[in-house]
């Protein structure tokens, strides 16, 4: 999902010297990266109010501000930066938009963006088991379908990162990074959430439905 690390390292370079086009390109090149991340965690409630599109715009306009402070000293790689700057902003579009204090990330169901379909299709075939039902795995539809339902049943932090690992294509390293935990302990919370996709998955659907 996210843009080629080598070519986005030969833009950092370039705009650490002085390049202004390179420090334009380095940054439009993320914006697409940048509007799925934010789609996919979007609050169906703040959906109608607030389009992603502002969002990833007021992420790109800060992370120019703050671009040279990050050269000086990249303390993680360009595009754990530029998530971490599109938390913050989803958190304070949550906020304003919510009087009451909630759980934002109980509130970010996964939204899957049409271009995101084979995404989620290849994940649920490989969680689920050769068991499945015939009716739950007959079409696209229905094996999706179920699927988005059970990763949203998923706590916080499995949900997380599921959609770190598969749908932003992070590596282990990068997941255990942004989150701030060790690898290991990335490593056993993925495998956590994928067994427990797993087993929702191998449930007859109406079992999957109730549950």
């Amino acid at each position: 999902m996210w843009p080629n690390s080598t070519e986005t390292q030969e833009l950092l370079i370039a705009a650490r010297d002085g390049d202004a086009a390179a420090r334009n390109a380095l940054l439009e090149r993320h914006r697409d990266a940048l509007r799925r991340m934010v789609g996919m965690r979007m609050d169906r409630a703040l959906a109608p109010r607030v389009d992603a599109s502002d969002i990833v715009q007021d992420v790109l306009v800060e992370a120019n501000r703050r671009l040279s402070d990050y050269l000086e000293s990249a303390g993680m790689p360009f595009q754990l930066w530029l998530r971490h700057l599109a938390r913050d902003r989803m958190i304070d579009a949550h906020r304003r938009h919510h009087a009451a204090r909630r759980n934002v990330s109980r509130e970010q169901p996964l939204e899957v963006a049409p271009h995101d379909d084979q995404s989620a299709f290849d994940l649920a075939a490989l969680v689920r088991d050769r068991e499945l039902t015939p009716a739950a795995a007959a079409t696209h539809h229905e094996l999706e379908r179920r699927f988005q339902a059970a990763i949203e049943t998923l706590d916080d932090s499995d949900r997380e990162v599921v959609l770190m690992r598969h749908f932003e294509q992070l590596s282990n390293k990068d997941v255990a990074q942004a989150l701030d935990i060790s690898e290991s302990a990335a490593g056993m919370r993925y495998l956590r959430a994928m067994r427990r996709l797993r087993a929702m998955l191998q449930e007859p659907p109406s079992q999957a439905s109730e549950s």
